[in-house]
């Protein structure tokens, strides 16, 4: 599913107020690697058939000191984001198949670092960014039991803020 076709209908208010969900937040990659502009945005392929968890996480980064007459001090020097989702595979969703993809699972370097969005799909807030992916299981499972995956999202750059914008309707034909 594309992020256009989730968000059709929807639109986000910057002054929404009140308790947010798992399901409010939203995870959408650029698997194709040429997706660039804003307005690419609405084709990144969005987490949602049979995903069971995609929980988002923060590291900060510090550096302790020994300071005279103060004693140890913590700085913090950097955040870094990773993204963890499991689910139950469901062949045909385009983003458990790209994600679950021979290129990703066995990929090295640059051949596994997408692009993506993050957001809360009621206020539109979020963040953009570059991850890198790394498939932990596929199809595991005992038996009976539905088929499982994983996968660790690991941030490569800082990520940016950024807010979800509805797409601009085309103008009518003749107008």
């Amino acid at each position: 599913m594309k992020l256009s076709e989730l968000m059709q209908g929807k639109t986000p208010s910057a002054s929404f107020e009140g308790f947010s969900t798992a399901d409010d937040m939203v995870l959408a990659i650029d698997f194709t690697g040429t997706l660039s502009s804003p307005s690419d945005y609405d084709d990144y392929i969005v987490a949602q058939v049979g995903i069971t968890e995609q929980s988002g996480s923060l590291s900060a980064q510090t550096q302790d000191s020994q300071y005279l007459r103060t004693g140890s001090v913590s700085i913090k020097t950097g955040t870094s984001r990773s993204f963890n989702i499991t689910g139950d595979r469901y062949t045909g969703d385009s983003f458990q198949d790209a994600i679950l993809a021979h290129a990703i699972k066995y990929g090295t370097g640059q051949e596994v670092i997408k692009s993506y969005v993050y957001f809360n799909m009621l206020t539109g807030k979020g963040e953009k960014g570059k991850v890198s992916i790394a498939v932990a299981d596929d199809l595991s499972g005992a038996a009976g039991d539905n088929a499982g995956f994983s996968v660790t999202l690991s941030s490569t750059v800082k990520p940016e803020e950024y807010t979800y914008t509805p797409p601009t309707p085309d103008p009518p034909a003749g107008g």
